[in-house]
């Protein structure tokens, strides 16, 4: 854990900080590919730092993958407190946050790389609880207005960012409409006839799928 500051930071903290950025930007690009088995060495190479710099901020692989952890969480919780206020109407801001969190490669959930495998820690715990209460603000508004399905809690908006974020082997540009696609998809089920309406995106044909399941 990150010690408090009490002043503007130094030159060396600066250069620490785009650090620590780099290997968490690393570790979730390497679990994604690779999985909870993937080599720490791995994203030490694609952080551009030493092994030496990566173990003094963290000792081990589980230490890394906390700071993980609380960096999504505390993502998905600026953005759903940012789409409660830019956006007035509750649907609105339901749909935007989703659609925000699938588009931001810090805020997808990390639940079926390394759900399982962790302890919570009072870090962890801490950065939970401000998750759940962005998300019940965002799916309470969302119920009292009508638009949002009385059976549908807080706890699901995780799960279906997880389902709705598979990694697909092509281009990011089209993986992600085809991830928002898919979002659409639910919303509608979800949603009341009066939500506004989205602009589409196309769908897969058979081609794009079997050149999705194999290589050429």
């Amino acid at each position: 854990m990150r010690a408090a500051r009490t002043g503007p930071p130094s030159g060396r903290q600066k250069e620490a900080d785009r650090n620590d950025e780099r290997i968490l930007r690393a570790a979730r690009e390497v679990f994604a590919e690779h999985g909870w088995n993937a080599p720490v060495s791995d994203i030490a190479r694609r952080a551009g730092v030493g092994m030496g710099s990566l173990y003094r901020r963290y000792p081990a692989k589980e230490d890394l993958a906390q700071a993980l952890r609380v960096q999504g969480m505390n993502e998905l919780v600026s953005l759903a407190r940012g789409a409660m206020t830019d956006h007035g109407d509750p649907w609105t801001a339901l749909a935007a946050f989703l659609r925000t969190a699938l588009s931001s490669p810090d805020a997808v959930s990390l639940l079926p790389l390394i759900g399982g495998r962790l302890p919570a820690t009072d870090e962890i715990d801490a950065a939970s609880n401000r998750l759940k209460a962005a998300l019940d603000d965002l799916v309470d508004a969302a119920h009292r207005s009508g638009a949002l399905r009385e059976d549908v809690s807080s706890a699901d908006l995780p799960l279906l960012l997880s389902h709705l974020s598979p990694r697909l082997p092509t281009t990011g540009e089209r993986a992600l409409g085809l991830h928002l696609r898919y979002l659409d998809l639910v919303l509608s089920g979800l949603q009341n006839p009066s939500a506004p309406d989205r602009q589409p995106v196309s769908p897969p044909d058979w081609t794009e799928l079997n050149d999705l399941w194999n290589t050429p």
